[in-house]
């Protein structure tokens, strides 16, 4: 199970067998999204990175990975194609001979 489809998938079939689809919709993938990304952020809060559970990483990563799937899946999107345009929209944005090891945002360089 090496690509995003065989994935989005087997979310698919996971909801459908639990009839979880119908609460599925845009806006709640969304928030849920988010707040699995405040739960990522909890595990480093006041600790050095290094001190992060990792195994707890893994698992919110999944549950991020998850809805983002499901969101991109919701609206028919190729997550190989809005990857792809988003990286090619940010080399335009910056060019390695202004941003390379840099940390500003592109308005800045």
């Amino acid at each position: 199970m090496g690509d995003w489809h065989s994935l989005i998938q087997l979310i698919r079939q996971f909801n459908q067998e639990r009839d979880w689809s119908q609460f599925h919709n845009a806006k709640d993938l969304a928030l849920a999204l988010s707040i699995e990304a405040g739960e990522l952020n909890e595990l480093f809060l006041w600790k050095n990175a290094e001190e992060a559970d990792t195994e707890k990483v893994k698992e919110e990563l999944a549950d991020i990975f998850t809805y983002a799937l499901q969101l991109a899946d919701k609206y028919g999107f190729d997550i190989n194609d809005i990857v792809t345009g988003k990286i090619q929209k940010n080399a335009l944005k910056y060019p390695v001979d202004k941003a390379k090891g840099s940390a500003r945002k592109y308005d800045d360089l």
